[in-house]
Order: structure tokens, then sequence, then C-alpha cells
């Protein structure tokens, strides 16, 4: 028996217009990529635009596939102003909201300017990029999508990174408080929550001895690679998921739920 939608179909989302914030990088660079492939017309945005129009001339097309903007989510005037560059395109139909930091060292270490720089880009930058992405939307009398990128940490702990702990918690509250509010607005709010991925930028640790020690503890005994978050990341975005809101989809070959 043939069905009139087919599976795949649903996770395109040709016709969309998507936000990827922290696109010049690791996580968001991918993303970008992917949603591009995906048939998604891409705003790539984050504070050093010359990144960004590399990432633009690698997925081609002219650049009626990607454009990019500059913003910094911790800025609510760049990012309003970010927006209305945008909008001169279109009005997102998806924000990914994937810019985030972090500052390694204990604790009681840590100083004020390492939690604000923290907390002020992965959670207040998250809130002030879904809300305004959230206006626009309703304003332009559409429905739509916000994916935020927390973490395992946002439901459980290491040591050397607690603003960061406490901010993807927070990113996680964050979600399900907007996925409550939204609804009404066929707004779908939902966080995909990573563990450790390979990337550029910490692939030496992870390759290290104290990489293996960790990955030890991963009841998978393995590290995850940027391509296990496409299908996941792609579910929360397209129609395919169209049901989900306020969920959090773990994607860390089952460290979450070890208790060691």
């Amino acid at each position: 028996m043939t069905t009139p939608f087919p599976t795949a179909d649903r996770f395109r989302l040709d016709g969309r217009l998507v936000l990827v914030t922290g696109a010049s990088s690791g996580l968001g660079r991918h993303f970008a990529a992917l949603l591009a492939g995906a048939g998604a017309r891409v705003a790539l945005a984050a504070r050093r635009v010359d990144k960004l129009e590399q990432l633009v001339r690698e997925i081609g097309d002219g650049g009626d596939r990607a454009r990019p903007f500059a913003m910094d989510v911790s800025d609510p005037a760049s990012v309003a102003q970010a927006f209305d560059r945008i909008g001169e395109w279109g009005t997102p139909d998806v924000v990914v909201n994937n810019a985030g930091v972090t500052v390694t060292k204990p604790a009681l270490a840590q100083t004020p300017e390492d939690y604000d720089q923290v907390l002020d880009t992965n959670l207040k930058g998250c809130w002030l990029v879904a809300t305004e992405g959230s206006r626009r939307m309703v304003a332009a009398g559409k429905g739509g999508a916000i994916v935020n990128v927390a973490s395992i940490l946002g439901e459980r702990v290491a040591g050397g990174v607690a603003p960061y702990a406490i901010s993807k918690a927070g990113v996680v509250q964050a979600t399900k408080a907007l996925a409550l509010e939204l609804a009404r607005h066929q707004i779908r709010v939902n966080a995909l929550l990573p563990g450790y991925v390979v990337t550029d930028l910490n692939r030496d640790f992870l390759h290290s001895e104290a990489g293996a020690k960790l990955r030890a503890r991963i009841p998978s005994r393995r590290f995850g690679e940027l391509g296990d978050l496409d299908g996941p990341l792609l579910l929360l975005a397209s129609d395919a998921g169209a049901a989900m809101s306020g969920a959090t989809l773990a994607v860390d070959g089952a460290h979450l739920v070890n208790t060691l």
C-alpha cells in the first residue's frame, strides 16, 4: 500500500527559510549545509561575517540558497537589526538557535565575567532570538519551528563547565515554557541535546587519553559524529515532527541515562 505523503518528503524543507545562529563553525556550520541540502534557503548568522561568506560560497547557488547576516545573539539591538535585514529576504519559517560558548575551569575559578559571557550567549541569546523570531512569525500570520540546541549537560553535570551546564539547563526550561505559550500560534519549540560530538575544536581532546576515559563512561562506547545529528535536527525542523513541541531530544549514545 502506498501513502499519499512519502515519509522522506516530510523531512524536506523546500520553500522554507531557516535561520541558523552560530553558523560560522562547528555544529552550526554543519547544520546550515544540511538544511540547504534539504531544500531550505538558509540565513547564516554569526558575529564574524567573513566565515559566513566562505560558507555561502561552499553552499553555492549564487547566494539564492544561503546569505550571511551579522548577529550578536547577546545584544537585543543586533538581533532585531539582523531580523530586519533577513526580513528583506523573507520571514524565517524555522529558527535553529545554535550559538554557544563555554569557559572551562573549576567553578571556584570562574569569574563573574566568565559567567556572564556564557549565560549571555547561551541562555539570554537563545531567548532573544527565539522570541524575536516568534514575533516575526506571528506578525506574518504563519506558524513555524524553533530548534534550541541545548546539551545533555542541561540535564546532567560535568566538572569544569558549571556556567555552561547552568545555561543549557535554562535553555531546556525555556524551550518548554515557549512551547506552551507559542502553541496557539502554531509555532513548535523543541530542544536538541547533543552528547559529546567530535568537531574541529574538540577533536584533539576527545582523541586523547582523557578523552578515552570519557568515552568509557558512554554506554555506546563512542563519541557522536556531526552526521548523527542530521536526522534528529531535520525531524524537529520539518513537517516530520509536526506534532512535537516542548520535547527534548537527546543524541548521546545513552550517555544521559547512564548514572555513572
